[in-house]
């Protein structure tokens, strides 16, 4: 008998599992965000396929937009608090941002962490 259960270092979040919408990619571009404008904030995410453990505080995971299959960059993670649903298999939790990329930082980030050519965002 056994059971699974992945270890990430990586938040990838689609819009409907709690992405953060005020991180607007087009705002971000023009505009850069920093975390600071982020203190204090904590962002809940839900129903993540598969039963999941992230890096615990001060270990960062990175922050990933999922867009249609595309991973997006977006900087660093704390994962703060973590729910398990063994029955649906889906982990849900808490994470505040400590780092975002700038907009270079974001278009080599998947080249130098991801290198999946069938996810990358910018092309």
């Amino acid at each position: 008998m056994g059971s699974v259960i992945e270890l990430n270092d990586t938040l990838q979040l689609t819009k409907e599992q709690g992405f953060p919408e005020v991180l607007d990619l087009d705002k971000h571009l023009k505009n850069p965000f920093k975390a600071e404008d982020f203190d204090g904030k904590v962002f809940e995410f839900q129903n993540k396929p598969e039963v999941r453990v992230y890096k615990i505080p001060p270990v960062r995971n990175f922050l990933v937009e999922n867009r249609d299959g595309k991973w997006i960059y977006w900087g660093l993670v704390h994962v703060l608090e973590t729910t398990c649903d063994y029955e649906n298999k889906t982990t849900s939790g808490k994470f505040k941002i400590i780092y975002i990329y700038t907009s270079e930082e974001m278009k080599k980030a998947h080249a130098m962490l991801d290198r999946d050519k069938g996810t990358e965002f910018f092309k």
